[in-house]
């Protein structure tokens, strides 16, 4: 919205920087972490009157979480808040990726917040049906890849783009539809299942939403791409400053998150925050570089499903509990201890990500 303050601009002017995605995406940051310090607890308290006896705890978890009963959920609707004033005040609107970046996250945040609502409202664990939850994933996220392919320049229309071998594509044809929903509800539901333990989930998704910002940036600048040798995806380097924004409003929530969590993120900023990831990777096609760069995701997602196709199999277990976070939880480690490593993880894993830039 800012950007059209441009047409007063002469240039050289104070009005001609925001023309700089640079600097819109700086404004996105500040403004989003501001709204996440100034709004944190007063929505908590809303929360916390609202809901009662907050999330319900599962019994057959870490007895550790057993202390965590009373803690209000839906505190992803505090990062969703601060991402879109945020992304509507400081992106162009004319920019069609930013709009299908924007409608993928709030309407996965909109399942979220029905399947939280669900276990709030009837104190259970079981929210929305799964099958209902994939469903509707699945039907918004193929969407989202028909618009985005759609998008593409013609070069690069239902191709799979290679990290590591950029002169090569291989043409999906009608299966880029099917695999983009993949990636996409993929994506949502691997961060799910990473968001059980405070400040566990958040971090790792502000990284992969800073390094995505920079592949952004880079794929959407010619000048960049000619450089890398990567593709030339004009229009998304203003997913920059969605990702910006991600980054301050997921700080913001973090400060309230962190352990022990004031707040839990719950499936409204879970799902949506994961939907995000997926989309931007197929706006910028880099889908293979998220299963890099969200590789935390990746594991956590399956371990979960090794555990339960070797459980239906044999009867018994690979981890002591899955996702694998509590897996170490259940061997002794600290859940502060288990944050931690898993972030750093994770930051290892978002420069192996960006190494793919420049490796030709």
């Amino acid at each position: 919205m800012l950007y059209m303050l441009t047409e007063f601009s002469a240039g050289g002017d104070f009005f001609n920087l925001f023309r700089y995605i640079t600097f819109r995406a700086g404004g996105a940051f500040l403004t989003a972490l501001i709204f996440g310090f100034m709004f944190g607890q007063p929505l908590i308290n809303i929360l916390r009157r609202k809901q009662g006896k907050g999330q319900p705890i599962r019994d057959d978890g870490p007895a550790s979480h057993f202390a965590k009963a009373g803690t209000p959920t839906m505190g992803g609707l505090l990062i969703l808040s601060a991402l879109l004033v945020s992304t509507l005040l400081w992106a162009r609107l004319d920019n069609p990726y930013v709009w299908i970046v924007l409608l993928v996250t709030i309407a996965f945040g909109l399942i979220g917040f029905a399947d939280d609502y669900a276990k709030v409202t009837k104190q259970t664990t079981k929210g929305v049906s799964g099958k209902v939850r994939f469903s509707a994933g699945l039907i918004i996220a193929a969407l989202a890849t028909f618009a985005a392919a759609s998008f593409h320049p013609s070069g690069l229309t239902n191709q799979l783009a290679f990290p590591f071998l950029k002169d090569l594509l291989l043409n999906m044809s009608v299966f880029f539809i099917p695999f983009g929903m993949i990636v996409i509800v993929g994506a949502a539901n691997a961060v799910n299942l990473t968001d059980g333990l405070d400040g566990l989930a958040i971090m790792p998704v502000m990284i992969a939403a800073g390094t995505f910002g920079v592949i952004a940036y880079v794929v959407g600048n010619f000048n960049y791409t000619d450089y890398l040798g990567v593709h030339f995806v004009p229009g998304t380097g203003e997913l920059l400053i969605f990702c910006a924004a991600l980054f301050g409003g997921g700080m913001g929530f973090l400060w309230y998150n962190a352990p022990p969590a004031a707040v839990f993120m719950g499936d409204t900023g879970s799902l949506a925050l994961g939907g995000a990831l997926g989309a931007i990777a197929v706006c910028t096609k880099h889908e293979i570089v998220l299963a890099i760069v969200g590789g935390l995701f990746v594991v956590e997602a399956l371990s979960v499903i090794i555990q339960v196709l070797y459980f239906k199999r044999t009867g018994k277990r690979v981890f002591l509990m899955a996702p694998i976070h509590h897996h170490f939880e259940k061997k002794g480690w600290a859940e502060p201890q288990i944050v931690i490593r898993f972030w750093i993880i994770s930051l290892i894993l978002a420069l192996i990500g960006l190494a793919t830039l420049k490796v030709r």
